[in-house]
């Protein structure tokens, strides 16, 4: 059950809502007997009750069942804040300026942690004009490959998805970048500072 939304979770959202069982109860027409069932873990809300439940607390139903709040504080956002997320699934790639539930093909995301680049995944960057040309020495096949080079500034991302038995290679314009990241399949997430390359 620990994939359902938990008494602790309704009871915690209700505590911090300023909200009693019966004022809680009365917003999703149920009895205060049925809240008080769902906060000992004696019962569950059924599943037709769980969007009603994430509309009073104001939370996502990904949000409900999952137990953690997001709260974005930072409303203005800072791209150097950025976080990807890649499914193991089908390898979409993802993108958020701060704190997110993601979830892909069933799989709830966790934000990927980014190393320094390694002697296995080298970086050459050229400047050519007002762009970077980004070269990743990486071999690419269907089962080992580099999946997308990123740029990032504080208030812009460029992206390139790159694709299986392609080449590791793409530009960005060079204004404001800071990092760049790459993700290769089967290593994670690099990143590395182009202007101390």
């Amino acid at each position: 059950m620990n994939q359902y939304v938990t008494g602790a979770v309704i009871r915690e959202l209700r505590e911090k809502n300023s909200m009693t069982q019966s004022e809680l109860a009365e917003k999703l027409c149920v009895s205060d007997k049925t809240i008080s069932k769902w906060e000992t873990a004696k019962g569950y809300p059924d599943i037709t009750l769980l969007d009603p439940i994430a509309k009073v607390f104001g939370v996502s139903v990904v949000e409900l069942m999952s137990g953690n709040a997001v709260n974005n504080v930072n409303v203005s956002a800072n791209m150097l804040r950025s976080k990807f997320y890649v499914c193991p699934v089908c390898g979409n790639s993802f993108h958020c300026m701060g704190e997110a539930v993601i979830h892909c093909h069933g799989v709830l995301l966790t934000p990927l942690q980014a190393e320094e680049i390694d002697e296995h995944h080298q970086i050459s960057v050229e400047v050519v004009e007002d762009e970077y040309f980004v070269t990743v020495d990486h071999d690419m096949t269907k089962n080992h490959y580099i999946s997308f080079i990123a740029a990032l500034s504080y208030d812009k991302l460029q992206m390139a998805k790159l694709y299986p038995e392609g080449n590791p290679e793409t530009r960005f314009k060079i204004n404001g970048v800071t990092r760049l990241y790459f993700y290769c399949n089967k290593d994670g997430l690099f990143v590395m500072n182009p202007k101390k390359k």
